[in-house]
């Protein structure tokens, strides 16, 4: 999951400071990997996966990683989908008292079709001052400029007091397995104090170069598919019967499009709408914001917020009909009529109670299935002093004065299983993009600004330095 339309309202005066610098040396390599990586079609059912995943383990052997401390693991996400995930460790200098750093990114991307594209997808363009390619931002740029970053650490001398661990899933685009495996299975590896996710964070500048702010992830909510059914014994269309099931699952979504669940207000979305308001001064989304805030109660303030556009999903759980189908035959009444039903679940909430509230909402004719696959509850990550000032400072020191806010993304990374484990999550990505031209993730010529990714591998080096070298 990508998206910067999060950093696109924290707006500032502050412009783009003077691009970092990297050597010859490792713009050639970040290059190299990054190059490599988005040519490798890591799209689910392909089975690329384990020769990207292979491809970055020897890169880190390379570089100085112990074979002992680099593993590839395959897995398979789904029937016909064979992927991997990569895990390294860099072990700390000496004794150390604190719990390892887990950094996340995801190598695969989801499909392109050359034919939709200006250039071929799985070819690393570079045009303009932008990478263009599947991948190219999300997430290939995060797994390239995280591992760089301490590759080039390593080479430096530095000695972290602590270890750091690597886990690059191979299906987030999809089932989202590894980060499963991740959380659990390979816990041994992974166990962390914390994570820092490259698949969320990143800024936003405007065309001429004003800044947008940077976000910092710090939750996300849940996703739950449900499928509301409707069967009936059907007969002849020449003989309406007054319990028709399309009918029925009609009325039935008909009440969940004017159903609002009640408004919830977290440590993240508290500071995220205390700053907004400030923002937004008088106008009525501002006195709606600072009307809320005062009483998380008062359900109009929080659906006058969630009528902004921008602002959809951030005051409560919100469910929405995606897929419809239902009835056999043109002159048959409908023995089964279906929905299937999106839910994003604000973090904390079990899907459980959602399940219940909708059960509720529409009767006892729909019946309501959740889907297995559906995601479990995750609480906000504590707003850690030392991860924010450690973004804060990585971020001023390529783009001085930028707002940084935390926020709650209403998708769904791989952080939602590390959540979900007691071990918090945050999304610290520095890669940036001019809004709206740049939101092409998982769409059309997606693209980085070249400059982007330099940035991002120092933003990644100045982090580590400071969180993993006191």
């Amino acid at each position: 999951m990508r998206s910067i339309a999060a950093c696109l309202l924290f707006v500032s005066t502050a412009t783009l400071a003077a691009p970092a610098k990297l050597t010859p040396q490792w713009e050639a390599t970040t290059r190299e990997i990054y190059k490599t990586a988005v040519e490798m079609p890591t799209v689910a059912g392909r089975n690329q996966l384990p020769a990207l995943a292979n491809y970055l383990a020897e890169k880190l052997k390379g570089a100085g990683w112990a074979a002992a401390d680099v593993h590839v693991l395959p897995y398979t996400s789904a029937p016909g989908n064979d992927t991997a995930a990569l895990v390294a460790r860099w072990p700390a200098t000496g004794k150390t008292k604190a719990k390892p750093i887990l950094i996340l990114a995801h190598m695969d991307v989801v499909e392109a079709l050359a034919s939709d594209w200006d250039s071929d997808p799985f070819k690393l363009v570079e045009k303009d001052g932008y990478f263009y390619g599947r991948g190219s931002w999300d997430d290939k740029q995060g797994v390239v400029a995280s591992m760089v970053a301490l590759m080039k650490l390593r080479a430096a001398g530095f000695k972290p007091n602590r270890d750091i661990v690597l886990l690059y899933t191979g299906d987030e685009e999809t089932m989202g397995k590894g980060a499963s495996l991740g959380a659990n299975d390979w816990r041994k590896w992974t166990d962390a104090e914390f994570a820092l996710n490259a698949d969320d964070g990143d800024g936003a500048v405007t065309s001429s170069g004003s800044s947008l702010g940077f976000a910092l992830q710090t939750s996300e909510k849940t996703f739950q598919t449900y499928y509301f059914r409707v069967r009936n014994k059907g007969g002849h269309s020449s003989k309406p019967r007054p319990d028709n099931a399309i009918y029925q699952l009609a009325d039935a979504l008909k009440k969940l499009e004017l159903h609002r669940f009640s408004p919830t207000l977290t440590e993240t979305t508290r500071a995220y709408f205390t700053e907004r308001a400030k923002q937004e001064r008088d106008s009525a989304l501002g006195r709606a914001m600072r009307t809320w805030l005062a009483n998380p109660a008062d359900a109009p303030a929080a659906d006058a917020i969630e009528a902004n556009e921008l602002e959809v999903g951030k005051t409560r759980t919100r469910c929405v009909a995606t897929m419809l189908k239902g009835g056999h035959a043109d002159n048959a009444l409908p023995q089964l009529a279906e929905a299937t039903v999106n839910c994003r679940i604000m973090p904390g909430v079990a899907p459980k109670l959602v399940e219940t509230e909708l059960k509720q909402l529409v009767g006892s004719n729909v019946e309501i299935v959740a889907d297995a696959a559906g995601g479990r509850p995750t609480p906000a990550s504590p707003l850690r002093r030392d991860v924010i000032d450690a973004y804060t400072h990585a971020v001023h020191a390529i783009h001085p004065g930028v707002q940084i806010i935390p926020t709650m993304s209403t998708g769904a990374t791989d952080g939602l299983e590390f959540r979900a484990i007691g071990i918090p999550v945050y999304g610290v990505n520095g890669a940036w993009g001019i809004s709206p031209d740049d939101e092409r993730a998982h769409g059309r010529d997606e693209r980085l600004p070249v400059q982007a990714l330099w940035d991002n591998v120092a933003h990644w080096e100045a982090m580590i330095r400071e969180l993993a070298g006191k």
